[in-house]
């Protein structure tokens, strides 16, 4: 066995955390659809809602968690399998990104704040970061 063939264990956790950061970034659209709807009129349709998504300036803060998951996506998607590094690494890069902070990048202030004020958010946090347990450098 190769030394860096991903584990049995890596390859469940990156698929756990997919799945989980999935959730979490669903959640999140949501709390921005209503903050959005809050501040400037209902969004009439799911159409009219993915194309504010993809292009409108208020919700691109989700694109960093977006992008995420799909590289993970990609990777176990891959033909062939990750390697135990590239994988360590995605999982470390997204205990990264969900950081919150007051005086962080833009997605750590709008996460911060979407933390303070939805308890749904916080619990989706909650469960990703179980997930994705302790970095490699908190380990050792």
């Amino acid at each position: 066995m190769s030394a860096d063939k991903i584990s049995d264990s890596t390859l469940q956790r990156l698929r756990n955390a997919s799945q989980a950061l999935l959730r979490l970034h669903k959640t999140l659209l949501a709390y921005e659809r209503q903050a959005y709807e809050r501040a400037g009129g209902r969004i009439i349709n799911n159409y009219q809602f993915l194309q504010l998504v993809m292009r409108d300036r208020w919700f691109a803060w989700l694109h960093h968690l977006s992008k995420l998951v799909a590289q993970i996506d990609e990777m176990l998607d891959a033909k062939e399998p990750p390697l135990e590094s590239d994988a360590a690494a995605l999982i470390d890069q997204a205990r990264f990104l969900l950081i919150p902070s007051e005086s962080g990048d833009e997605f750590q202030r709008k996460y911060f704040a979407s933390l303070q004020q939805s308890p749904d958010v916080v619990l989706a946090h909650s469960k990703v970061v179980k997930l994705l347990g302790k970095s490699r450098s908190e380990v050792h």
